[in-house]
């Protein structure tokens, strides 16, 4: 069976190997094969660490058991095995919603992004939280989720100068992608709003709020603009 996401592996130090799929642009259908892939190496008991990406997976190996070249095959044996499968339905996944303070001081760079498309504030308001997001991987900050489904109309590069503390919860967009900051950090995106939802809690059994695979949608809460 040929593999509609034809694979690459390369080694990424003495430890771990990166699949991944040149000139194959990201989306569900091969994010939800890595999560699945992710789950596989889990429960072969074969990974220390395996690590999703946008498009592509590293997988931390145990260099007692294999070297680069064995764990690269093992790799792809799995991603084939887990090729060979049907794909899960694309409505699957939790659904989380996030209430969200547009504008104002929660949101200082929503009369920007609006002026930029030459849109109401409003009306970036109602396209940002009409539209429904899948969380395709975390990175970044412990719970940032990076999120798929940002309307093409919104799509606004990122600040010019980075703001050298964001707020956490706020909600920004930063080129093709829309966030939310789970802590206060330095920052590049535009900010259009916050949440009060914790996203992450470092002594929570389960730390991270969001996961990948989950639906997401915004809620308006609140409107200043």
């Amino acid at each position: 069976m040929t593999s509609p996401f034809p694979a690459r592996c390369r080694p990424l130090g003495e430890r771990a190997v990166q699949l991944d799929f040149p000139g194959q642009a990201p989306s569900l259908a091969l994010q939800q094969s890595l999560w699945c892939l992710r789950d596989q190496l889990w429960a072969a008991g074969d990974a220390i660490d395996c690590v999703p990406g946008m498009g592509n997976l590293t997988w931390v190996f145990d260099p007692d058991r294999l070297d680069g070249t064995e764990a690269a095959e093992r790799l792809l044996q799995h991603w084939q095995a887990v090729q060979s499968r049907p794909a899960p339905a694309p409505d699957e996944g939790r659904l989380v919603e996030v209430p969200v303070h547009y504008g104002g001081e929660a949101g200082p760079d929503l009369a920007a992004v609006a002026a930029h498309h030459g849109l109401a504030p409003r009306e970036v308001v109602r396209r940002h939280s009409e539209a429904a997001y899948r969380v395709f991987f975390l990175g970044f900050l412990p719970g940032f989720a990076y999120l798929d489904g940002l309307p093409p109309a919104l799509h606004t590069p990122r600040r010019a100068t980075p703001r050298t503390a964001v707020p956490a919860g706020s909600v920004g967009i930063g080129g093709a992608q829309t966030g939310i900051y789970p802590c206060a950090s330095p920052g590049g995106w535009q900010l259009i709003g916050r949440t009060s939802l914790p996203l992450f809690d470092a002594g929570a059994e389960a730390p991270t709020l969001l996961q990948p695979g989950d639906r997401l949608r915004f809620v308006v809460e609140r409107c200043d603009d």
